[in-house]
């Protein structure tokens, strides 16, 4: 009889998740090069014009440029992390307060129908209107200055978070209620302790569109109400027809868009690691 030892299993499994690992980036980086490949055999091919659309080769370069060139050489050379710092300070002020407020408004929403009645209309209302209706206001009240680009980004992502979190709160199940209250908790703090935990996967979602929101908003902000950032710099380019950076801002706000998302992802999980197996 042939007996496997303890050892040899674990490295089987050890194997077995590290090439699981591995088909997953695997699949994970495959559409994005083959986006690549087929933007770069359109543009070497002049299936598109490179004037309009450049190749990935020059847009790269221009970005290289853009980030490590020296300060001066051009309009754009080494200003990139000048440009991108102040647009994440900006998203992540103004996303802080959007999460502050929508999280709290959101919880009194679900949990107290007087709230309900009497400030979930007014959100409704609020909230199909676009965000740059409010620009002029932003502009008015704030000026060209940091502040309008806060009260535009906390405002466009406040909804989602608040609506979501008021769905989370509001679809605690009644069953959970009850047996909080039979285990001795009291009534206020069936709140904090049974409801917020419970509504942590809504929460997170509404984060995530709203952190999302948010770097779409910094660029409307930045090309009408600010003078520093990716979206004023994509402004700029457009003036002197500088597609290359134009389309360098654009993965800019992506990859860093990106990086945002997974963060609250990663924290998300690490929330709620005791939800799992449930």
């Amino acid at each position: 009889m042939v007996t496997v030892t303890p050892v040899a299993t674990s490295k089987s499994s050890d194997n077995i998740r590290v090439l699981a690992s591995a088909r997953l980036i695997g699949r994970r980086i495959a559409g994005p090069l083959i986006v690549l490949v087929l933007w770069q055999v359109a543009s070497s091919l002049q299936w598109v014009d490179p004037r309009f659309v450049p190749s990935p080769v020059i847009v790269a370069s221009s970005l290289k440029e853009w980030m490590f060139g020296s300060v001066g050489a051009t309009p754009y050379s080494g200003t990139w992390f000048m440009h991108a710092g102040n647009s994440f300070y900006r998203v992540l002020v103004g996303f802080l307060l959007a999460a502050a407020s929508g999280v709290l408004i959101g919880c009194l929403i679900g949990w107290f129908r007087v709230v309900s009645d009497l400030v979930d209309p007014v959100i409704q209302i609020l909230r199909p209107i676009p965000i740059t209706a409010w620009v002029p206001f932003a502009v008015i009240f704030f000026g060209i200055r940091d502040g309008s680009a806060f009260f535009l980004i906390a405002l466009g992502a406040f909804f989602p978070i608040v609506v979501n979190t008021a769905a989370g709160v509001a679809g605690t199940p009644k069953l959970l209620v009850r047996a909080a209250r039979m285990l001795g908790i009291r009534p206020h703090m069936l709140l904090p302790r049974v409801v917020l935990p419970g509504a942590m996967p809504f929460i997170f979602t509404g984060l995530r569109l709203g952190i999302g929101l948010a770097w779409v908003l910094v660029i409307v902000a930045e090309m009408m109400a600010v003078k520093s950032g990716l979206g004023f710099a994509m402004w700029d380019a457009y003036y002197f027809l500088r597609l290359d950076i134009i389309i360098a801002a654009m993965l800019s706000v992506g990859a860093l868009g990106f990086l945002t998302d997974l963060l609250l992802r990663l924290i998300g999980r690490w929330t709620l690691r005791w939800s799992r197996g449930l």
